[in-house]
């Protein structure tokens, strides 16, 4: 069954579906099911990551629904990135190999850097100095990213890109890359509505790829008087007017941006009814509205990496 999902002309000719399931934080012995779930809905884009644990999940869900017949490996796009405990050069080909065996794939569709900032190698996926602060590496992404280059070559990898990278960081790879990337990973939602990287992103033919586009309600560090965005207002009476849930309205908002958007639920309902969302359409006011609710809140800071040389959130950089 071909699936209804527009698609994303990526800057190397690929495409990818404009929504996709984004698996971080997903509890574990729930996210197979999950993945089988998103497929028969229609969902054909997967998000993960080694750091999430949970690959071999995805895998599974994957493989039954092509085993099943209800799609070829082709008909999907699926995305995992390299952790940081894995940019030191000779550390990049068999951390890609581990996922796909992790998977159970020849190939991703999509591999990402997932951080800028290198973390210690050959141990925990968190290093931790004696002062229980993060262990880094010095090892440079432009060096990573030349590894991830030959990737493409080796078949491993469709697409390779980024992911937390600031305007700066893009502009260094860019440089010297002689496959450019194709998306920017990054955390964007209407409190921290990454106005100005997006037209930058944009400029460069790279592709914002939105996470935590519902303000990421189950993050494990959230304190409860955080503001909730799925419950903020303002959010709420769009929502009314449209006679939609909030989450529709948030994931439509990405849509309507040309960014690719990849809610995570493991709940089957929430996966059926955020994708319900390619029957109407924000008009351009709201739109405005919307990203009139920019307080730079970013909610996914990863201040226990402050202080690296390529922490991506430092500086007034966008």
């Amino acid at each position: 069954m071909a699936s209804k999902v527009p698609r994303v002309t990526l800057n190397n000719g690929k495409s990818i579906p404009i929504l996709g399931l984004g698996t971080w934080g997903s509890p574990p012995g729930e996210v197979a099911q999950a993945v089988k779930d998103a497929i028969d809905v229609g969902y054909r884009h997967i998000d993960g990551a080694h750091v999430y644990q949970n690959e071999h999940e995805v895998g599974e869900g994957v493989n039954a629904k092509i085993a099943e017949g209800v799609v070829k490996r082709e008909d999907l796009f699926i995305t995992s990135k390299l952790w940081n405990t894995f940019h030191r050069p000779d550390l990049v080909e068999g951390a890609c190999r581990t996922t796909l065996k992790n998977l159970g794939l020849e190939y991703v569709d999509l591999y990402l850097i997932h951080w800028p900032m290198a973390y210690k190698e050959d141990g925990e996926l968190f290093p931790a100095d004696a002062d229980g602060k993060t262990a880094y590496s010095d090892v440079d992404y432009l060096d990573t990213w030349k590894e991830m280059e030959k990737l493409v070559e080796l078949g491993l990898a469709k697409s390779i890109g980024i992911s937390n990278f600031n305007s700066k960081q893009v502009e260094r790879v860019l440089a010297i890359a002689k496959i450019k990337p194709v998306t920017n990973q990054v955390e964007c939602h209407p409190y921290l509505a990454q106005t100005k990287l997006s037209a930058f992103c944009a400029s460069r033919d790279i592709v914002i790829t939105a996470y935590s586009p519902l303000g990421s309600p189950n993050r494990p560090w959230a304190k409860p008087e955080d503001p909730q965005l799925m419950e903020d207002p303002k959010i709420v009476a769009i929502a009314k007017k449209y006679n939609k849930t909030s989450a529709q309205i948030l994931i439509r908002y990405q849509i309507q941006r040309g960014h690719v958007v990849i809610p995570k639920s493991v709940t089957k309902s929430r996966i059926q009814s955020n994708f319900e969302v390619f029957d109407f359409e924000l008009t351009e006011d709201d739109m405005k509205l919307i990203t009139s609710f920019d307080c730079n809140g970013r909610l996914v800071p990863i201040t226990s990496a402050a202080g690296h040389p390529y922490h991506p959130f430092e500086k007034e950089e966008f």
